[in-house]
């Protein structure tokens, strides 16, 4: 199938299907024309890529995963792995954003939103105090 085909079933772009081929995660097969000639192999890794990113993954641990589903003397445990460090990654995500939230919440609080110059926001962009 050509490379819109591909685009359709795997909900991918061109542009990205383009670009995991760059990087080499996938590799179509190449016609005796040169156009690029996805099987269905190659829909099913796109959508495998496409679920990995949504969840968060990075590229290169996208590669890591898929690595590991195609070896089938994989241990599970080297998925799991890759899976409580991108968990822990985001745990740590969370508080930092939980404790952004809070340090704005308190400003926003703090200012009184009025007709008058003084404001508690614009002074700790300033200076931090």
């Amino acid at each position: 199938m050509n490379i819109g085909e591909a685009s359709e079933r795997s909900g991918l772009p061109s542009k990205t299907i383009r670009y995991y081929e760059d990087i080499g995660l996938i590799r179509p097969e190449r016609g005796g024309n040169g156009y690029r000639d996805y099987a269905a192999s190659d829909v099913h890794k796109l959508r495998f890529l496409q679920r990995s990113r949504g969840l968060g993954f990075s590229v290169e641990e996208c590669r890591q995963l898929l690595a590991l589903y195609e070896d089938k003397s994989r241990a599970s445990a080297d998925v799991k792995d890759i899976a409580e460090t991108k968990l822990a990654e985001i745990d740590r995500k969370i508080r930092d954003l939980s404790e952004l939230r809070r340090t704005l919440e308190q400003l926003v609080y703090a200012c009184h939103g009025n007709d008058r110059p003084d404001c508690p926001i614009l002074e700790e962009l300033s200076d931090g105090s």
